[in-house]
């Protein structure tokens, strides 16, 4: 059933239903210099480019990391690798993209005043200091990385108190969206106490149940809030014959699904090994689930997406929620069987983390730095490439959690994961230090 017509706080149709417009003629606000200055005249310019900062950093970090292991050369660590790893990728560039998004986003989904970046930059740079300084405990010493827990805890409690105030500033009669995606920013900064207490006392349990709260009750839990917001509406802008067809009901399917992984992993942590009927059970919800977002991405217009590069990012992206939940169930299934681990090991994570999340994130914040530097909203050949790029990171890296897989696997995965982030950094930080091509502030 169609949705009433999109409100008026909706972003413009894009410019593909737009007649072409006219090469913009040279004029000095095009010619002009690149200045760090400028991150502060938006908020996507401030969170993006801090958020490709350390995305850039992680990327870089893990393949050190990788190829010192697979030369026998273990780097000294203060935490288990992979716990290292998890908490980076979980906890490092993510809410900065979404501090991005959410601040340019969030005043038109509210009707609310726009907040500037110069209010955010004070809780951005202390959450980049924290990152880096648990970047930098965990090879020197434990207690630098609780200190860089701390900023990261402080600073995104200051912007869930910000983002608190905007929605209660907000005028709009819808606040659905919104309002989920404030009770995971809030779910984040549980998570992120939860993430600090372990690193402080040492305890993997906590800590480990930290980082699940995080990526599933928050990240992914603003990931589905946008993915159904948006998908929809910019499928039926730039495909008139389909509808923004997104009921609400398929808003909780989603957003239960992701708190359904969250009571699962947890679960796991504190009192493994689980039966065979809890893992009966997460394989049912899991199957289910997968069948529901996979015809969900039918419905929505995966197959008409595939004629504009830009929307066929978007979709790709959702397609991998579909896949990591199968993925998910056939895990459990094995498990419940069984009783072992399945062979398949991290290859559901990582379909649901760098597919889903992953290639989402390339498609929505490559379109938001098209469509707000005044440029054209298209993928051209290097966004095209760098996805693409993303996706082959993808399938490699779970063709790597395979047992009979070989150990360069993971190494080619990580050399093509970091090509494509390294890549978006240098060209996306560029435009965010160049004033819009069209001459509009912003």
């Amino acid at each position: 059933m169609p949705l009433k017509p999109i409100s008026s706080d909706e972003p413009r149709p894009p410019h593909w239903q737009r007649p072409a417009a006219a090469p913009v003629a040279p004029t000095p606000a095009n010619r002009a210099r690149w200045s760090p200055k400028r991150f502060l005249e938006a908020p996507h310019r401030l969170g993006f480019s801090a958020a490709a900062l350390v995305l850039g950093l992680s990327g870089l970090w893990w393949a050190l990391v990788l190829c010192m292991r697979f030369t026998g050369s273990q780097p000294p660590l203060t935490l288990p690798e992979p716990l290292a790893h998890a908490l980076l990728m979980t906890w490092g560039f993510m809410p900065l993209f979404i501090v991005g998004f959410l601040f340019t986003a969030g005043p038109r989904w509210l009707q609310a005043a726009e907040v500037s970046a110069a209010q955010l930059a004070p809780s951005v740079s202390l959450y980049v200091g924290g990152v880096l300084l648990i970047m930098l405990g965990f090879h020197a010493a434990r207690w630098l990385s609780v200190l860089g827990g701390l900023a990261l805890t402080l600073a995104w409690a200051s912007l869930c108190w910000r983002y608190s105030r905007l929605w209660r500033a907000g005028r709009s009669d819808d606040k659905t969206h919104a309002s989920v995606i404030l009770c995971a920013s809030w779910s984040g900064l549980a998570g992120l106490v939860l993430t600090l207490v372990g690193l402080a006392f040492a305890d993997d349990n906590v800590l480990r149940s930290g980082i699940y709260i995080g990526l599933w009750c928050f990240i992914a839990t603003v990931f589905a809030a946008v993915s159904h917001r948006m998908i929809p509406f910019f499928t039926a802008s730039a495909l008139p014959a389909l509808d923004a067809w997104r009921p609400l009901w398929l808003l909780w399917c989603l957003v239960g699904a992701l708190w359904w992984l969250a009571l699962g992993q947890v679960l796991d942590l504190w009192f493994w090994p689980l039966p065979a009927v809890w893992r009966t059970l997460q394989a049912a919800l899991e199957a289910f689930s997968a069948s529901i977002f996979l015809w969900l991405a039918v419905r929505w217009g995966l197959v008409q997406s595939l004629k504009i590069r830009l929307l066929a990012m978007l979709h790709g992206g959702f397609l991998w929620l579909g896949i990591g939940l199968a993925l998910q169930a056939m895990h459990h299934i094995w498990m419940a069987v069984t009783g072992e681990s399945s062979p398949l090991g991290l290859a559901p994570l990582h379909a649901l983390t760098m597919g889903y999340l992953g290639a989402t994130l390339f498609a929505m914040a490559t379109r938001v730095a098209a469509g707000h530097s005044g440029r054209s909203l298209v993928a051209d050949n290097y966004a095209w490439a760098l996805y693409v790029l993303v996706q082959l990171a993808i399938i490699i890296r779970l063709w790597a959690a395979l047992p009979w897989s070989p150990n360069s696997m993971l190494l080619i995965a990580i050399a093509l994961w970091v090509a494509a982030t390294c890549g978006w950094a240098l060209r996306y930080v560029r435009w965010f230090g160049l004033p819009r091509q069209d001459g509009r502030p912003g």
